[in-house]
């Protein structure tokens, strides 16, 4: 069982930037201290940007609706210092209120697929975030690294909510996240684009070492 998740109101300051069916992450290119990555809706328009700090023991990324910087929408927060394997909290900036949260199975993402857990606000576990093809995930991790972009599908209820799936190329990390299956939001997008940002962040990490 699992409590069905109450979209984003439309009295929501940011509504109209958490409601589209896709989204595509891009990573900025030859950034090596910290990260900033560029959330575009369907026509190409940025509605979100995300700026991760460099040289910090606590993961912190920030979620802004520009690049100015101005108006903050998400937070995500590792919950242990120097944390890349383990849980990352969810805020809404403009309430304050904890969305829910995302936890890394780091000991199976480091030798098989990589798998993550979604967590709702009263942290209990609601779905699974995992990558599609164990096979490729193998080849991934020990032969061909990058060359084979990872594709994942989120599950809330045994039902499949969301895809992402990265784009070859091997100079910018590109994903896109697509919702067009949950159209009853059982899957926050909230969490989702957080998701997003993390599975560019820190699974690309993991490709890269």
């Amino acid at each position: 069982m699992f409590t069905r998740q109450t979209p984003v109101s439309t009295n929501h300051p940011l509504a109209a930037r958490f409601s589209h069916q896709t989204y595509h992450v891009r990573k900025k290119f030859w950034q090596f201290f910290g990260g900033s990555f560029y959330i575009y809706d369907p026509n190409g328009a940025l509605v979100l940007f995300s700026r991760m700090k460099a040289f910090k023991l606590k993961e912190d990324i920030r979620v802004f609706t520009d690049e100015t910087l101005q108006t903050e929408a998400l937070s995500i927060q590792a919950r242990s210092v120097l944390d890349f394997s383990g849980s990352y909290d969810i805020y809404d900036s403009a309430s304050g209120q904890r969305v829910g949260a995302l936890r890394r199975k780091g000991l199976k993402s480091s030798f098989y697929k990589d798998e993550w857990v979604i967590l709702d606000n009263a942290e209990r576990e609601i779905g699974m975030i995992q990558e599609e093809n164990a096979f490729l995930a193998l080849l991934r991790k020990y032969l061909l690294g990058a060359l084979i972009p990872q594709s994942f599908n989120a599950q809330i209820g045994g039902r499949t909510v969301a895809t992402f799936s990265q784009h070859f190329n091997l100079f910018a990390t590109k994903l896109t996240l697509d919702f067009s299956a949950d159209p009853q939001h059982l899957f926050d997008r909230r969490l989702g684009i957080a998701a997003g940002i993390l599975l560019c962040a820190i699974e690309g990490k993991q490709q890269s070492n």
